[in-house]
């Protein structure tokens, strides 16, 4: 009987950790579903387009403007009003031009510091793009151990099941006492209310999937750790180098000093053109030109209150930078930190299982011949059934940690990781508004098709 049962045990765990179907899900295809469904990366990708615009008005602010004007006008005489003797009307049209002519670099520096905060930008979408990829690891791997957690707590019901029908055989021809039976039905109760626990958590991160991934998970296969330096420095050093956070920062004091220089400009007079061509109701045309220099005498500190504000804005994205590049450097030291736990954990519950296997056996076997209590079969059951399922958790929490890793040096993305989908391209739509064309110009309706393909945001 002992030998029967421990078959159906092992059987039963088989069905849990059996090999995956050939129709399952990978982890690749997963976050590429993400990728391509997030309404995050959506949202963040329009408010990119949206700064884009800012380099666009910008350069637009340097160029002539042009504008037209009609007017007519009516003048009544009659005597007394209001008596109509005569009307007489008059009319003109006008085209006028207007240009900044000079401007010591104010506007060229609202071009630069635009264009780094497109920039930086830009690093704040790949960053939003790390966070949607992790969680979907993170949904990926809490799914695939929930499911196991389910099946382990089948497999292991199925087992109890079995084991509280052997009790009632065995109390009815006097081998065991009512108190055994007691047992039985306890742990097959406490087994039971496992079962409904765990199929709870599957059902709640099988929500967090479909939120993330953009459908509902089917079978999933096992996904390998993310491939890592060699070493913690190593890691730290690409880190440096290309976290989107740390760039973003950069930028971001790059457009501060941009702003801070254009600021100090302001107390700089600036040189301005305009002209204009008319032509009245006979046909007469006429036209004008002027230019104006002119500048600030008092504002009351208000100019300078402003360029005393920027400064300090300067100084903060200074301190931002440096901020920025401590955060980076604990990210990993923290990354790696919690990969070594994860990689300990999981090597201790493989030695935890292989002994509590060897236990369980050795009790089964002395039970059956008097020498075991029911109770302590129990218990040696159930400690290698939590070996089993904190094992599952390790795994998940290993490959988990790996992907963190891989967030902490800025290499979590699409591109990196050589996904499956349409890696988005920040610069094709830069490259159409760059320059502010007109919407009759080439560059204009091929920007005309690109909003109507992204749905016209």
């Amino acid at each position: 009987m002992v030998t029967r049962r421990l078959a159906i045990f092992a059987l039963s765990l088989a069905i849990g950790f059996g090999a995956p179907s050939a129709r399952a899900e990978t982890l690749g295809s997963a976050l590429a579903s993400a990728y391509e469904t997030s309404g995050l990366l959506a949202q963040n990708r329009a408010l990119l387009r949206a700064a884009d615009e800012d380099v666009a008005r910008s350069v637009a602010a340097l160029m002539p403007v042009l504008s037209w004007s009609a007017n007519i006008k009516a003048t009544v005489l009659g005597d007394p009003p209001p008596m109509v003797d005569q009307v007489s009307w008059e009319t003109y049209a006008a085209i006028t031009a207007q240009m900044t002519l000079y401007d010591f670099g104010a506007g060229d520096l609202a071009v630069q510091a635009a264009r780094e905060t497109v920039l930086g930008t830009r690093e704040q979408l790949r960053g939003i793009e790390q966070q949607v990829l992790l969680r979907a690891v993170q949904a990926y791997e809490n799914v695939r151990r929930e499911t196991s957690f389910v099946e382990l707590r089948r497999s292991a019901l199925r087992v109890i099941e079995e084991e509280a029908r052997a009790a009632k055989d065995r109390f009815d021809v006097g081998e065991i006492t009512r108190t055994d039976v007691a047992l039985s039905d306890a742990r097959l109760a406490a087994a039971k209310s496992q079962l409904a626990a765990a199929e709870g958590a599957l059902a709640r991160a099988s929500e967090e999937y479909a939120a993330v991934v953009g459908h509902r998970p089917g079978r999933l296969d096992p996904a390998p750790a993310a491939p890592l330096p060699d070493s913690e420095a190593a890691a730290r050093q690409i880190a440096m180098q290309n976290h989107p956070s740390l760039a973003e920062a950069q930028h971001k004091v790059s457009a501060a000093e941009l702003n801070l220089q254009r600021a100090e400009l302001s107390l700089r007079p600036t040189v301005n053109g305009s002209a204009q061509v008319g032509v009245d109701g006979d046909g007469n045309t006429a036209g004008q030109f002027s230019v104006t220099i002119g500048g600030p005498l008092y504002s009351g500190g208000a100019i300078e209150a402003s360029i005393r504000q920027v400064a300090a804005y300067s100084d903060a994205s200074r301190a931002g930078l440096h901020l920025a590049s401590g955060s980076v450097s604990q990210g990993i030291g923290n990354a790696f930190a919690n990969l070594s736990v994860a990689r300990a954990g999981r090597q201790a519950f493989e030695q935890q299982i292989a002994a509590s296997s060897v236990a369980y056996d050795g009790i089964r076997e002395e039970a059956e011949l008097g020498g075991r209590t029911s109770i302590e079969v129990l218990n040696a059951e159930q400690s290698l059934l939590d070996a089993r399922a904190s094992l599952l958790s390790a795994q998940s929490d290993e490959v988990i940690a790996s992907y963190v890793v891989l967030s902490a040096m800025g290499l979590l993305t699409a591109e990196h990781l050589k996904l499956a989908v349409q890696i988005y391209d920040p610069a094709a739509y830069y490259d159409l508004v760059k320059d502010a064309p007109s919407t009759t110009s080439p560059q204009g309706e091929a920007l005309d098709r690109v909003l109507q393909a992204i749905g016209g945001n």
